[in-house]
C-alpha cells in the first residue's frame, strides 16, 4: 500500500503548524489526501498557508490554539471532530525552544518552556485520546536528541523533552492492548525557525541562529520521516547518525559524552559558556 493510499481521508491535527516541521508535516499529509486540522496561535498565519496544505479548502481546519491553555486544546478537538467527525493522528509538534545559563535564567523562562513543551503535549493528548481509542489511532510527540542526552545552557527545553518522552512512554505501556500507536519521534537538528524565536535568560527571544541552518536536515524529510514511521505504526524515532550516536554514547558511556556535548556547545556563536 503506498503512502497516498494509507493517509488517504485520516484526519491529523498538527500542532505548532505555522512553520518548520509542523507546516512540513501538514503539507505532506495534505499531499497524502489527508483531512489536516493546522493548530497554531496565529490564525491569520495558518489562514494564508492553507491553500500550500490543499487547495481543496474543505480538507484543511485552521484552529488558533495555544497548547499550554487546556481549553484551547480541548476545543481543538472539538471543532475537528464537529468538521470530520474522527481523528486518526495527532502530531503534538508546538514548542519553544532556549539558550542561557541556569544560573542566569529567569525562571519564568523554564516555566513557559513546560507550559509549551510538556504540557501542550499533556493537553491535546488528554483532549483527543477518546477519539483516538476508538479509531485505533496515533499520537506522536516531537521530541529532539535532547530528551535522551542533555544539552548545556538548554535546561528547560532538555526537560521538558525528558519529560513529554516519559509521559508518551507510560501513555504507550497503558494502551499495549487497544490499539492505540504512540510514537516518541526524535528529530536532530533541523533546519526550522526555533533556533531564532529561543528564548533567552530573561525570555526574550534571541533572535537569530547559531548553526548554519542550510547543513541541517530539512523540515520536509523529517517529515518524511514521520510519516514513515506511523506507516509501521513504529513507538520511536531516532533521526540522524549524529543523533543516533549521541544517544548510544549517552547509555554506555554518559560522563564521556557529557564532555563531548559541552565541548561542541561551547564551540557555537556566541555560545553562553564563553
Amino acid at each position: 500500500m503506498t503512502d497516498q493510499q494509507y493517509f488517504r481521508d485520516k484526519v491529523v491535527i498538527v500542532t505548532g503548524a505555522s512553520s518548520g516541521i509542523g507546516l512540513a508535516v501538514a503539507r505532506l499529509f495534505g499531499s497524502f489526501g489527508s483531512k489536516v486540522v493546522m493548530a497554531a496561535r496565529s490564525i491569520d498565519k495558518l489562514r494564508s498557508l492553507a491553500a500550500t496544505v490543499n487547495a481543496d479548502a474543505s480538507r484543511v481546519l485552521c484552529v488558533k490554539t495555544d497548547v499550554s491553555v487546556e481549553e484551547d486544546c480541548r476545543e481543538l478537538v472539538r471543532q475537528t471532530v464537529e468538521k470530520f467527525g474522527r481523528i486518526d493522528i495527532l502530531v503534538n509538534n508546538a514548542g519553544l525552544s532556549m539558550r542561557a545559563m541556569f544560573k542566569d535564567l529567569d525562571l519564568s523562562v523554564l516555566h513557559r518552556l513546560m507550559d509549551v513543551n510538556f504540557w501542550g503535549t499533556v493537553n491535546c493528548t488528554k483532549a483527543a485520546l477518546p477519539y483516538l481509542l476508538e479509531t485505533r489511532g496515533s499520537v506522536v510527540g516531537v521530541i529532539s536528541i535532547a530528551g535522551y542526552s542533555a544539552l548545556p545552557a538548554r535546561s528547560g527545553y532538555s526537560s521538558s523533552k525528558y519529560a513529554i518522552r516519559g509521559f508518551l512512554d507510560t501513555l504507550r505501556i497503558e494502551h499495549l492492548t487497544d490499539g492505540l500507536n504512540v510514537l516518541v519521534f526524535a528529530p536532530g537538528y533541523t533546519s526550522s525557525n526555533v533556533r531564532n524565536a529561543a528564548l533567552t535568560a530573561d525570555g526574550s527571544a534571541q533572535g537569530e541562529t547559531p548553526l548554519d541552518e542550510g547543513k541541517l536536515m530539512s523540515a520536509e524529510a523529517v517529515a518524511e520521516k514521520m510519516a514513515r514511521a506511523l506507516k509501521h505504526r513504529r513507538s520511536e524515532v531516532i533521526l540522524t547518525p549524529l543523533g543516533r550516536a549521541t544517544v548510544l554514547m549517552h547509555r554506555l558511556l554518559p560522563r564521556f559524552t557529557d564532555k563531548l556535548t559541552r565541548k561542541f556547545i561551547a564551540r557555537e556563536a556566541n555560545s553562553p559558556f564563553k
